[in-house]
């Protein structure tokens, strides 16, 4: 148990730190940088902690209960290869912490990056410790999304923004492919943990959705590795700062990519569409990367085209999927990881002590940069795969792998000179950069004269080249059991021998190495002619940037198109949009619903009946009278409207269905009172238009109405449908038998809401919310025209008077009214559980009285002696129906699981009482919040006309 909750320790947190960070304030980075690296710090001792349990082959697995009855649940899983990455993810991790303390400015908002760069932390942790294949995807999205905020920090460069906007769109995308597959995996193996899916055998290979599944798996991988053609987000992502850059490159992000390649190659791996598509992948990235890096002047260009081809390599092992393969393939992610980290720092140290990264302004920067110049060499050697450093070694072993003898074809036969060629363009591009940059003349044109940075930030860069030449020295001491736990973790107990020595003679590997190394001195001395052309004057770097393409793809999906289908299908006016989108939603439903049996046993028709329908013709003359008067009188057309929905309000009561009833007549009361508030604020009618009743016009009345009785004539085939076709036992009956048992209410609509679906309650509260404010955010912008139907005014003070005493004894009867009505709202709250009523109900009762205030006085008025602050009253409904939701957590039970008991109370005996009405209270807090506010909304609309004086504070709230 200790072990798993450690495990659950590490997801949470970074985003725990996370939003800790982001509440520090901005100018100091002590802070941060101090919480940050604390919780790198402890997630690197529960790694200690853990890895007794997870050497040789071991595994650690912590389930918490979610959705157990569709196969979901939150688990989480290390074993050896796990672990390994998650001490990349942390340790690396500290490192670019403490390198961004020195790396940012005071005055930069430091805590939000360093908000983002746990969280993303956090989503890493997440992915590499799912043992769930659905959670997987989800925290693989988080990482994208997180990124997304990271690229574009500098978000107010444009740079900044489009790399982020386009690293959003190819990975999210390809994380939809990978849900897809997820799903498809799940339903083949029968089962959605990790565990299941790596045992499944040839039960996925041999299934015939296999090449479905591989290729929608590849595209998620391989959008997320930045594979051949989906590499050209990640040169762009470079607007980012570089300790985000350096931390994306080395052991986050794009590494996520390959992790899941050799996560899941024991379960999809081992066929020829395997081999062909991930290795051939690989290969080509890797020598394009390598290609196209030779020739970047940027220095973060140079190092992003350089990850390109390393992932290259590592896919490339991936694919071909041997054990040493798979081994040397780990091997190279943590050598990798180590030296592109370090080499990052280095370019972010020269750009900032310099004040460029453009390779054709520097030089000769080891006179005055000597300790930075000596740390750069050492990690660029190691990506060379210089002896003695360990990208050697890794480099070696993958040699070895491509020159084994795998499956024959030609891609297998082509893979050792595909190797021996990229490696020479990486051999080549590495020199570039050291003899570029710290060797030669001085340079004279920098922005800054170039210095030594702070020890401190110079310190993460060291203790990387440092472990580049300890794991190329002593790779058996440095990381040998470590390398052994992660391949058992991946290959199984029965792990081949490999070594991890220096020297193992003059082999078939050692002498690849040496082509390339030579091979890539050659072509950088031959190619430097062509680099100091540019990269304009090279139309091949051109065509391989795909950058350009998918703006234009962008562009063509997200407007062209649009625009195009938009003319097509598009009118002028609201009514006539409407009128697509209902025929639309008609013919959707003509083409579902069509080829079922429509062969419905119509019920006996009676006495009862023939009363029910007479009931309906007068709703349906109210609803065309509503329609015909709305040409012609507004007010009539309101009143109309209301007629129907009190027919609707009998027909619930008819129908047995009292707490329908109930909520219909309030809300038809409320909306009738609001819309009678707006009423005064819509344009005056054309009268020309109006009494426009040609031939024409009619036509186009008649249109809508068959449109109208077609659409009502079909919901009531499906409503009959369903009602007369549902079996004997319907879920109804359950709620029935368990609503007082379960419940404590013998309301079972209320005991529903409150209790068994108390969750979408919750949901449709927080919708209200966001109507009533965005209701209230549109109209306190709205400024009425000038020909609008205001209020009348009185002319001279007689007929003011006359006006006055008018309205007096309605004023008077509504304000009296205030009391009945508030009383009411609380009888219904109170017997809400047990007899229609409700938190809704009550709120809806209690708005209305409000409501009447409103018409019947003056603004003004009412809120000097009446003070709603609607937004108070809807944060504390929210606030209250979480904190009770969440209060269930306290005893181990679900979120929003109640609890009701009877209590005995002096004088009146026992009562019946329940966490739900808690719950209830919210809602109702929430309604009267959410409905004040359209209604102060509507009423100020008013003091607009007039000059404003100082704003009271219900409106100062709203």
């Amino acid at each position: 148990m200790v072990e798993q909750n450690l495990l659950l320790l590490l997801v949470l947190t970074p985003f725990v730190s996370s939003l800790l960070a982001a509440t520090l304030p901005v100018g100091s980075r002590n802070a941060e940088t101090w919480l940050a690296g604390l919780t790198m710090v402890v997630e690197l001792v529960i790694l200690v902690v853990l890895y007794p349990s997870v050497a040789e082959g071991g595994r650690i697995l912590g389930t918490f209960d979610w959705a157990s009855s569709i196969g979901l649940d939150l688990t989480f899983r290390i074993d050896g290869f796990a672990w390994l990455f998650m001490v990349l993810v942390a340790g690396i991790g500290l490192l670019v912490l403490l390198y961004a303390r020195y790396y940012m400015a005071p005055e930069d908002p430091v805590p939000r990056l360093y908000s983002f760069l746990l969280a993303f932390a956090g989503s890493m942790a997440g992915l590499v410790l799912s043992g769930n294949i659905i959670m997987l995807v989800v925290f693989w999205e988080l990482t994208s999304l997180i990124s997304f905020l990271l690229i574009g920090y500098w978000y107010r460069k444009q740079e900044s923004r489009d790399g982020a906007r386009m690293a959003l769109v190819v990975t999210a995308t390809g994380g939809l492919c990978l849900m897809v597959a997820m799903i498809l995996i799940g339903q083949i193996v029968g089962s959605y943990q990790l565990d299941d899916v790596l045992t499944a055998g040839t039960k996925l290979t041999e299934h015939r959705l296999y090449p479905v599944v591989l290729i929608l798996f590849l595209l998620g991988a391989f959008t997320k590795s930045a594979q051949f053609p989906f590499h050209f987000w990640l040169p762009n992502a470079m607007a980012a700062p570089t300790p985000v850059s350096s931390y994306l490159h080395s052991a986050t992000m794009v590494k996520a990519g390959v992790f899941i390649l050799l996560r899941f190659q024991p379960a999809l791996g081992g066929t020829d569409a395997w081999f062909q598509f991930v290795t051939g992948a690989g290969l080509v990235t890797m020598l394009m990367g390598a290609f196209v890096a030779l020739f970047k002047h940027d220095l973060k260009g140079l190092l992003a085209y350089s990850t390109i081809s390393h992932l290259g390599l590592i896919t490339a092992l991936a694919g071909i999927g041997t054990p040493l393969a798979m081994i040397a393939a780990i091997f190279h992610i943590v050598n990798h990881a180590v030296f592109k980290a370090s080499l990052f720092m280095a370019a972010g140290i020269i750009d900032h002590e310099t004040g460029t990264r453009d390779m054709r302004r520097l030089s000769g920067l080891s006179r005055s940069m000597p300790v930075t110049a000596a740390l750069a060499i050492i990690a660029s050697a190691a990506m060379a795969g210089v002896p003695l450093l360990n990208g050697f070694l890794s480099k070696e072993m993958f040699f070895e792998a491509t020159y084994l003898w795998n499956n024959g074809s030609p891609l297998d036969n082509a893979a050792p000179y595909v190797a021996v060629c990229a490696s020479a363009f990486s051999a080549a591009y590495s020199l570039r950069f050291i003899a570029t940059v710290f060797f030669g003349p001085p340079a004279t044109d920098l922005p800054h004269p170039p210095h030594e940075p702070p020890a401190l930030m110079r310190l993460p860069v060291f203790l990387l080249a440092g472990a580049c030449l300890f794991i190329g020295i002593m790779p058996q001491a440095a990381l040998g059991d470590w390398l052994e736990s992660a391949s058992m973790a991946i290959l199984g107990p029965d792990l081949p021998h490999f070594s991890l020595k220096v020297w193992h003679g003059l082999n078939p590997a050692l002498v690849m190495s040496l082509i390339a190394t030579g091979l890539g001195i050659l072509i950088y001395l031959s190619s430097r002619r062509w680099i100091d052309r540019g990269e304009e004057g090279l139309r091949l770097l051109r065509r391989l940037d795909f950058g350009r393409g998918f703006e234009q793809g962008l562009q063509l999906l997200s407007q062209t198109l649009p625009r195009r289908f938009l003319r097509v299908i598009s009118a002028p006016g609201l009514q006539s949009q409407l009128r697509v989108m209902v025929l639309m939603g008609m013919a959707a439903a003509y083409f579902a619903l069509g080829p079922l049996d429509w062969n419905i046993p119509l019920p006996q028709i009676g006495s009862r009946e023939l009363v029910f329908a007479l009931l309906w013709v007068i709703g349906g003359a109210c609803a065309l009278g509503a329609a015909w008067q709305a040409k012609y009188h507004r007010f009539a057309a309101l009143i109309l409207m209301s007629g129907a929905g009190l027919v609707t309000c009998t027909t619930f009561v008819w129908l047995s269905a009292p707490d329908l009833a109930v909520t219909q007549l309030l809300v038809e009361i409320a909306t009738t009172a609001l819309l009678l508030l707006g009423l005064r604020w819509l344009p005056k009618r054309n009268e020309e238009i109006a009494g426009d009743d040609n031939l024409r016009s009619r036509v186009r009345r008649f249109r809508d109405l068959l449109i109208a009785l077609g659409c009502g004539t079909g919901m009531t085939a499906i409503a009959l449908a369903v009602l007369l076709t549902r079996p004997g036992n319907s879920v109804g009956d359950w709620f029935l038998r368990h609503s007082y048992v379960e419940g404590g209410g013998t309301n079972v609509v209320n005991v529903i809401l409150v209790d068994f679906r108390a969750f979408d309650t919750f949901g449709e509260i927080a919708v209200l919310a966001i109507v009533g404010l965005t209701v209230y955010a549109l109209l306190r912008r709205f400024r009425p025209a000038p020909e609008s139907v205001a209020r009348p005014r009185p002319q001279h003070e007689a007929e003011e008077q006359a006006l006055e005493a008018y309205l007096f004894v309605p004023a008077i009867l509504m304000q009296w009214l205030f009391a009945p009505i508030i009383a009411i709202a609380a009888y219904l709250f109170f017997r809400g559980h047990d007899l229609p009523g409700g938190g809704f109900a009550a709120g809806v009762t209690f708005a209305i009285g409000l409501l009447l205030q409103y018409a019947a006085t003056n603004v003004r008025w009412v809120e000097a002696r009446l003070t709603i602050l609607p937004v108070r009253w809807m944060g504390t409904g929210l606030l209250i129906a979480a904190a009770v939701g969440a209060g269930s957590w306290i005893f181990g039970a679900p979120f929003l699981t109640t609890h009701y008991q009877y209590l005995d109370l002096p004088l009146i005996g026992k009562v019946p009482a329940s966490t739900a009405m808690l719950f209830d209270l919210g809602v109702f807090s929430l309604v009267v919040g959410a409905i004040v506010l359209m209604l102060i909304a509507i009423a100020h609309q008013s003091l607009r006309v007039a000059p404003r004086s100082r704003p009271s504070d219900t409106e100062r709230e709203g």
